[in-house]
């Protein structure tokens, strides 16, 4: 491992790819570059002398001609990086974290360095969390939630037993309608959606469900005397949505269409066997129910412009 001042010195957490604590080489103490190094942790802005340990690597900030400085890249001391780790590094989206916090800095106005200095960081730090997937420090979460006028609970996403969408509209939104092929794209292979029915009693009921996509059809399993299997022999409606809480976006697909149990043996067979997850709620649920859409639409929620 070797170093230059200026450097960042990044920590890993146990999950691959993702920084724990980040700070600047400030100091060395040998001429090859080689460790320890005086670093100022960007959590703390406090400089500690370090031995860096096997979770922790350098990324060197690099200057083009022109004099702006390009992504660091992460020093694996000579060893080709493990494939994960490698995209993870170079390629990887923001995290969950990230997105809340850009999503408040926005929302306040702030530039990146306004941020940064009421938060008692790098500006370098803030963009590194906000563009890669990060574990910070409590410190520094701590810090960043007074900046921006928020909880370190919301911006781990806590709140998850509170209805969804109960965060700040889009400024500037825009209702898009999606077309069939966007539907089918978004329904995926499996997940979670609702199934919307009559009960017994004639009242309309709403039931979640865990379902697979087959083909065109729409199927799940359930128990014969479950609230969801009084949709079988008629049209029922299936909705599955998304909601990014973070950055106030969203979508929603409506499948419309009539509802069948499964009954040929080795079609229910080939259903169980390819099943992607087992239902969530338990229980002996051998009853598949297949919905063939006439109707898929779907909307989307953005910010004007995208």
């Amino acid at each position: 491992m070797r170093a230059h001042v200026g450097d960042q010195l990044v920590i890993d957490s146990p999950t691959t790819g993702v920084a724990r604590r980040d700070g600047e080489i400030v100091g060395l103490h040998h001429e090859d570059g080689t460790p320890p190094y005086d670093v100022r942790w960007s959590d703390t802005d406090e400089v500690t002398l370090v031995f860096p340990g096997p979770d922790a690597h350098i990324r060197h900030l690099e200057h083009d001609r022109a004099g702006t400085t390009q992504e660091p890249q992460p020093d694996t001391g000579g060893v080709a990086a493990e494939p994960a780790a490698a995209a993870a590094a170079g390629s990887a989206g923001p995290g969950d974290i990230g997105r809340r916090v850009t999503a408040e800095r926005r929302r306040l106005g702030l530039s990146r360095e306004e941020a940064a200095r009421r938060a008692r960081m790098s500006p370098g730090y803030l963009a590194y969390l906000e563009e890669r997937p990060a574990d910070p420090a409590l410190a520094t979460l701590i810090r960043l939630a007074d900046a921006l006028g928020t909880t370190v609970a919301a911006l781990r996403g806590g709140g998850m037993d509170l209805p969804p969408g109960q965060g700040h509209a889009l400024l500037h939104p825009r209702l898009l309608d999606l077309d069939p092929q966007e539907c089918r794209d978004l329904l995926s292979t499996h997940g979670v959606g609702r199934v919307a029915l009559s009960a017994s009693d004639g009242r309309p009921v709403v039931v979640p469900v865990n379902y697979d996509v087959v083909g065109e059809a729409i199927v799940f399993r359930t128990a014969p005397d479950s609230v969801a299997a009084g949709a079988a022999e008629t049209e029922v409606a299936f909705e599955v949505d998304h909601l990014d809480e973070a950055m106030s976006q969203g979508w929603s697909v409506l499948a419309v269409g009539p509802a069948s149990v499964v009954t040929d043996p080795d079609e229910v067979r080939g259903l169980a066997r390819h099943a992607h997850s087992a239902p969530w709620a338990g229980g002996e649920r051998e009853m598949w129910v297949s919905i063939r859409p006439t109707s898929l639409t779907g909307r989307r929620i953005t910010a004007a412009g995208q």
